[in-house]
């Protein structure tokens, strides 16, 4: 027998175990693979959890991921940016949690490998301020004009906003939420392709006012979160306010949008405000017209005063009872359909009358009485006694003298 003590043994004894080590590496390793799970993250179902790993980027998760995951969760990680091809494998995916990152670069169509997706969550990321492109690299700070007219400047590196092509794809997107991410306006046909989508959260930026166009490509909207911006209830909000309305006239529901300014409408929802307030709107519009100052932009409540050419002042003009446009509608066919009906009882009355005219006349071309005077003439008189007897022809008097013949008297014209 071999003794294993001897020093030839040892190093065989030695490479054995290191091989069975290698060996059991890479079984977990492709079993994590098969399972499609990786080591930092928990998967359970069709969930794949991989919050708060300190993840960078998706790159080392990436190859790990199974194909058939439903629902991935990477909340309160360091995510900065997303490309096109991060997540272009997982087009089985229906829930998207991307919330609590640092995401300030999403690449146009970064979602567009998610066919399938229906909820994803953007919240309390960094999507107001993105990456500069390389034109303004070369100038030290950039004023920065959005929707609603206001300015800001900030310094090299940073652009704020959201490509308008980021949800490209999405066409069976359900809810998607862009709370708490310090965005200023939205661009016009960010929703564009969102036509299912069912519920929009944008509560908690710095939204001063929307454009309604951007807005209506949504025809599937049933629940908006406006809460938390610093609204501006001004010309440049009386079209959405409008959108609103309609949308809740849809059965939709609106949260609460509180003014921020003018003074006299701080603190108000306004939706509760008349829409009266607001027709000053195209009473400035015309003025601005004619008087070439269409292109000065409000001045800011702010402002106890301005010079004519930097900006203009609107007075607003409260109105107690407010018209909706459903209630003069519904007045207006009322009052239309009784007219209608006044006009065809007038109609009516003339042709009847005109009728009545004309069989009159014809009767007395035939001789015959009227019915109100053949009544009245044969009526026997109270007065002459009860008749005893129909008297004989020959003591009846003479047709000519009484006027009547076989009973009627003959009228004279």
């Amino acid at each position: 027998m071999r003794n294993l003590d001897q020093p030839g043994g040892n190093h065989l004894e030695s490479l054995v175990c290191a091989s069975l080590s290698g060996v059991v590496l890479v079984l977990l390793v492709l079993l994590g693979t098969v399972h499609g799970c990786p080591g930092v993250c928990t998967c359970y179902g069709n969930t794949t959890d991989c919050s708060g790993v300190g993840l960078l980027s998706l790159m080392p998760i990436r190859p790990l991921l199974d194909q058939g995951t439903l629902t991935l969760r990477l909340t309160l990680n360091n995510l900065s940016s997303l490309g096109t091809t991060e997540l272009s494998d997982l087009s089985r995916l229906e829930l998207l949690d991307l919330s609590q990152n640092r995401l300030s670069d999403l690449q146009p169509g970064a979602f567009s490998g998610l066919g399938g997706l229906r909820w994803l969550n953007l919240s309390a990321n960094y999507l107001g301020i993105r990456p500069a492109t390389s034109d303004s690299e070369n100038n030290g700070t950039e004023a920065l004009q959005g929707f609603n007219g206001s300015q800001e400047t900030v310094g090299v590196g940073t652009r704020r906003g959201l490509s308008k092509e980021v949800f490209r794809g999405l066409r069976r997107l359900r809810g998607l939420d862009l709370s708490s991410n310090r965005l200023l306006w939205l661009p016009e046909g960010l929703l564009d392709g969102l036509r299912a989508l069912a519920w929009l959260s944008l509560a908690g930026n710095r939204l001063r006012a929307l454009d309604r166009a951007t807005f209506e490509p949504l025809v599937a909207l049933r629940e908006l979160r406006l809460a938390g911006n610093a609204w501006e209830c001004d010309c440049k909000l009386r079209d959405f306010k409008h959108w609103m309305e309609w949308m809740i006239y849809r059965d939709g529901q609106v949260d609460a949008v509180q003014c921020s300014v003018p003074g006299d409408l701080k603190g108000q929802d306004i939706r509760s405000i008349p829409a009266e307030m607001f027709n000053y709107c195209l009473q400035s519009q015309n003025i601005q017209g004619s008087s070439g100052s269409g292109t000065r932009p409000p001045c800011p409540h702010s402002r106890a005063g301005g010079a004519a050419e930097d900006c203009v002042r609107h007075r607003y003009r409260p109105v107690s009872v407010r018209r909706a446009h459903g209630t003069q509608i519904v007045a207006g066919v009322v009052c239309g359909t009784v007219c209608v009906m006044m006009v065809v009882a007038a109609t009516y009355g003339c042709v009847y009358a005109s009728l009545m005219a004309r069989y009159q006349r014809e009767m007395r071309n035939r001789g015959q009485p009227l019915m109100g005077d053949a009544g009245a003439e044969t009526d026997p008189d109270p007065e002459d006694g009860p008749v005893s007897a129909r008297t004989s022809p020959e003591e009846s008097p003479p047709k000519e003298a009484s006027g009547f013949v076989h009973g009627y008297r003959i009228s004279s014209f």
